[in-house]
């Protein structure tokens, strides 16, 4: 069997590493020039399922790379209030969670793959086997086709024109401040992510990376590394972005009577770090009848950020497609029955994420504020709420 994959990303390199282990034929074509072309990102949350996902595709090589170049996380998480009150704190979990930088991790997934570079994917024609176009005007063939060329996926757009994804109607902006240049940054923000629970109809969300992303080679200029910094992100469904805007001025605008902490983080982030997010998340769909053409991570079900779980959905699809394929039998049709259920419920998890987290009215904000700190009040019922946070 031949299997072409499209798209370099975290998802579709997993399962390129994961089909070689199976020992089957695997091409990865990939729309950037080269290795470095994409050299820019947050740090990205592994969660448990996404370190097993990685641990069982990767070579024992790769995966110890893994471990070397990224930070630990999973310190606990809090709900604060605008003014840092707390709400409700959650200790970290037993279970290892990492925070790895997208650019280092990134360059592990594609240590030992044979990638092809510069293959910008135009179309394929389908039959039992597959014709793939590329803009450069070569062409390739396979057995199965995997789409795992992101939100923007051609291949989705050619092989389910009905699906996709739409607006939110929540925008963020959000921003990194360097820690080793600013001691005065309140611990509690440090040690632990946090979510910011305001009365007015927005949130902020916020968490600590260590800075870790190097190799023994100090030369080695694929990997960052990154200083350890803050990462911030303010969200709100009244908030309408427009070119040439101030996003600064306008995110201290809106937080003008939440901690004085707080609005000194976002004034003190440099402005090149500041950045916007027009969310999106994919179309709800019912299901298709599976082919030798299927789809992977954002590429199917892109979700917003609000839970930060989209690349660790993207690596279990990896783990699942590669394990039906090693099974042989019909692998796309058991691979798509149980990645389109675990899939678009996290995508519609997400949703509600966004909603309650930038737009909740003032009185669903209260009860929540309740319901946090009842919880905080009673151990039992808060180890019932949020049993498996982390995931």
């Amino acid at each position: 069997m031949r299997i072409a994959v499209i798209g370099g990303g975290i998802g579709g390199l997993c399962l390129a590493h994961g089909l070689r282990k199976a020992g089957v034929d695997v091409a990865v074509y990939e729309r950037d020039l080269s290795r470095t072309d994409r050299l820019q990102g947050y740090r990205v949350h592994i969660n448990p399922h996404g370190a097993a996902a990685l641990r069982e595709c990767l070579p024992a090589a790769n995966w110890a790379r893994f471990e070397q170049s990224a930070g630990t996380g999973g310190n606990g998480f809090g709900f604060l209030t605008e003014q840092l009150k707390p709400l409700l704190l959650l200790d970290p979990e037993a279970e290892q969670h990492y925070s790895a930088s997208r650019i280092t991790l990134r360059q592990v997934l594609l240590d030992g793959l044979d990638v092809q570079f510069g293959k910008r994917f135009e179309r394929y024609e389908q039959d039992d086997t597959i014709k793939l176009y590329f803009e450069d005007g070569t062409t390739a063939e396979c057995d199965v086709l995997v789409g795992a060329d992101g939100i923007r996926s051609r291949v989705r757009n050619q092989y389910l024109p009905h699906a996709g994804t739409e607006e939110v109607g929540v925008s963020a902006v959000a921003g990194k401040l360097l820690l080793d240049e600013h001691d005065w940054v309140p611990q509690e923000l440090v040690v632990r992510a946090n979510s910011i629970i305001p009365t007015s109809r927005a949130g902020m969300f916020l968490a600590a990376h260590d800075g870790l992303g190097v190799t023994d080679d100090p030369d080695d200029v694929l990997f960052d590394n990154v200083r350890p910094y803050l990462m911030w992100a303010y969200a709100a469904a009244d908030l309408t972005i427009h070119d040439g805007q101030d996003l600064r001025r306008e995110v201290l605008r809106r937080i003008a009577k939440w901690s004085p902490e707080l609005r000194r983080i976002v004034e003190a982030s440099p402005a090149e770090t500041i950045n916007q997010w027009r969310i999106r998340s994919s179309k709800p769909i019912e299901r298709w009848q599976p082919t030798n053409v299927t789809l992977l991570g954002d590429a199917i079900h892109a979700m917003t950020p609000m839970r930060g779980i989209g690349a660790n959905i993207a690596l279990r699809d990896a783990q699942l497609l590669a394990r039906c394929v090693a099974e042989s039998g019909d692998a796309v049709a058991r691979y798509e029955h149980e990645m389109y259920d675990y899939g678009f419920a996290a995508v519609r998890d997400s949703l509600r994420a966004a909603r309650q987290f930038a737009d909740g009215s003032p009185v669903a904000r209260t009860i929540f504020k309740t319901v946090l700190r009842t919880a905080s009040a009673v151990p039992a019922l808060k180890r019932a709420m949020f049993a498996g946070q982390g995931d």
